[in-house]
Parts: structure tokens; sequence; C-alpha cells
């Protein structure tokens, strides 16, 4: 006699691709515009001809929906894991969310003048580079995230959440503490961008 019930869900069935893990990846995709627009709310034309933050209200409401997001990243993941929600569609829809929310947040920075070009430029063609490099390389199998690749993303995140939010107005020294930050979070970048190159070598080598 079987102990499975007929509203117990089989698990042997692959989960539904419209469950509430992927709702929240989602979500942080919809989230991604809303926070651009504030920060070009908040944003006045500056002494060059350019754009500068005048840290007012829509600032801080671009740095409080930028830390949302990263948390719904931190919950659709354990949600998929603990209920068994994990599908090729989250897999994949999953990292293309951070990396808009996150190369929003750089682009912004950069287009506010308080991050050089330079910085985005580089984070932004590394990450671009490797998702092109585990395309490519699929057919010879799966580049898993690295630990090096988890402390990208968290310096990523907490470099730009802390940048994002108006420090200057606080005290000057907070503010330098956030690019340092950024700063610490593209030598990772740039290292764990080469150590992907590396095992896409060796995984194509070890296919053949």
């Amino acid at each position: 006699m079987s102990s499975s019930t007929p509203d117990q869900p089989n698990p042997e069935e692959p989960p539904p691709v419209l469950n509430i893990a992927n709702a929240l990846t989602m979500l942080r995709i919809v989230l991604v515009p809303l926070f651009v627009w504030f920060l070009l709310l908040d944003a006045a034309p500056g002494a060059e001809g350019g754009l500068e933050a005048t840290n007012g209200g829509w600032r801080w409401a671009a740095a409080g929906l930028f830390a949302a997001a990263m948390i719904t990243d931190k919950i659709d993941g354990d949600l998929a894991r603990a209920r068994n929600l994990v599908t090729d569609f989250g897999k994949i829809a999953d990292p293309i969310a951070d990396k808009l929310l996150i190369g929003g947040g750089l682009v912004m920075l950069s287009v506010l003048g308080e991050l050089p070009w330079w910085v985005t430029i580089v984070i932004l063609a590394r990450e671009l580079g490797v998702t092109v490099l585990r395309m490519v390389v699929i057919r010879y199998g799966v580049i898993p995230a690295s630990r090096g690749g988890k402390l990208k993303t968290v310096l990523q995140a907490a470099g730009l959440q802390l940048m994002l939010l108006p420090l200057v107005v606080i005290a000057g020294w907070l503010a330098d503490v956030a690019f340092w930050i950024v700063m610490a979070a593209l030598v990772v970048t740039v290292l764990t961008g080469v150590d992907y190159v590396l095992s896409a070598l060796r995984l194509r080598r070890a296919a053949r």
C-alpha cells in the first residue's frame, strides 16, 4: 500500500515553472527599471552638463528598492531549494536578474559621476564575457559557480548598496569606504573571470 496521498505532489514530477521562487525572480527584474527611474528622479543637471545626485528622498527610495531586490535574491534561492522548486527557467532567469540589477546600479552611478566609467565597463565586460563563455562550453559541461564568484557577488552588492546610500551627507569617509568596497569587488571580479576562462579551457581539454 502506497504511503502517498492523492493531494501530495509526486516527488518525481518536475516543479512547475510558475512558482513562488520564479515569481520573486521576475519581480526582481521588474524592479530594475523602477530602481533606475528613482535615481533619475533624484538627479539634477550638474555644473559640467551631466547629472548629479541631489541625495534627496528619491535617492533613499532607490537605495531601499535595491536592498529589497537583493533580499528577494536570497529568499527565492532558499525557497527553490527548500521546496524543490528549482527549474531550468529559474537557473537562467535568476543570474539574469542579478546582472540586470547590478549592471543598472553600476551604470547609474557612473552616469551620476560617482563611479568611474572604466570600473563599470570592466565589470560589465567580465559578466557578459563569462555568460558567453558558459554558453560556448555548455556542450562540454557546466562550469560550476566558485566561492570566488559568490564572494564577487557579495562584494558587488554590498559596495553598490553603500554607494547608493547618500553617505556623503552623513560623513565623507563613509562614502570613501563604500567606493573602496566596489574597487575590491572589481579586483575579485577580474580574478574570478580569469579563473572561469581557465576552467573552461580545462573542461574543453578534458572533453576532447
